[in-house]
């Protein structure tokens, strides 16, 4: 099976301009096939990115690159209703739907279900594809049975699937804003104090260990999802795309070393040290996949 890589879209408050050039550099120089956009964490942070939004959109797609807006993931206020409805009830463009609120917007049209929506089995995913949804890309802490299991299924109901490879998990959200409390502030007057952290704030246990990441309302994880490894099993259980998601720095050399493995031009023993300087200086993690604790890290020579 033709294997694709994807970038998702940025889960992180940057500052517009690094924003906008990072995308540029994605058009320009990364071998995805597909490039997510759109605030997916915060709607607040929104309105920050508009004005460079059209030249990003022209210039992808000039690079021959499929672009997807993306849903947000967690809605809780009118601000963020508002924003749903202006991604989702756009038309002409494809959207992936963090939240199933969006579908509202969508009716009948195909679309994409991105990692915020829950589709743990078979059910969900014939829900979601008798809804129009054509694509799914699967929550990262999915393991490799489960994931076999629902590409087996998609294959009968001509849905493709997509698995996150690399960058740090999401893995929680919450209606309040830790990132704003951490310094004191409320999230109505954070000041978008989230823009310090581009890869996110580490929190740390009691006794000075690093835990999680804290990304405004999002608990992500400390670690990196690495699942350089298990790219030839998943595409052999019909895992057609594999995702990036993004980090302030490395991410378009990830993306070529990524391309490379898949391509046979590198082992993955040899992308596995390629990689350790493509995003925040922390340790990879792979455990979901193998049924284990997401924070760990199992080698090729470690058996199931």
């Amino acid at each position: 099976m033709t294997a694709e890589l994807t970038m998702g879209p940025v889960l992180f408050n940057w500052e517009p301009d690094a924003w906008r050039d990072f995308y540029l550099q994605v058009a320009d120089e990364a071998p995805v096939s597909t490039v997510y956009l759109g605030e997916a964490v915060c709607s607040k942070r929104a309105p920050l990115f508009d004005k460079h939004l059209e030249e990003v959109v022209t210039r992808l797609e000039a690079a021959g690159k499929k672009v997807i807006f993306s849903s947000l993931s967690e809605v809780t206020s009118a601000v963020d209703r508002r924003l749903v409805k202006k991604v989702a009830g756009s038309e002409g463009v494809d959207i992936e739907v963090n939240d199933i609120s969006a579908l509202w917007y969508l009716g009948d049209r195909s679309h994409v279900i991105g990692p915020f929506v829950n589709v743990h089995n078979e059910d969900s995913l014939d829900a979601f594809a008798e809804n129009g949804a054509r694509h799914i890309c699967l929550q990262p802490e999915m393991p490799k049975d489960g994931i076999r299991a629902l590409a087996e299924h998609a294959a009968k109901r001509d849905v493709t699937l997509e698995v996150q490879v690399f960058g740090r998990i999401p893995l929680a959200l919450s209606a309040r804003c830790y990132h704003a409390r951490a310094h004191g502030k409320t999230k109505d007057s954070c000041l978008f104090i989230c823009d310090q952290d581009p890869d996110g704030m580490v929190l740390r246990t009691l006794d000075d260990r690093p835990f999680l990441t804290i990304n405004g309302i999002q608990t992500m994880s400390y670690t990196r999802l690495n699942l350089i490894d298990e790219l030839d099993e998943l595409n052999a259980m019909g895992i057609s795309h594999f995702r990036l998601s993004p980090h302030s720095v490395g991410t378009v050399d990830a993306a070529r070393i990524f391309r490379a493995v898949l391509d046979g031009n590198l082992t993955s023993a040899e992308a596995t040290e390629q990689l350790r300087p493509c995003g925040p200086d922390v340790p990879f993690s792979n455990g979901f996949y193998h049924h284990r604790p997401g924070v760990e890290w199992r080698t090729p020579a470690v058996s199931d």
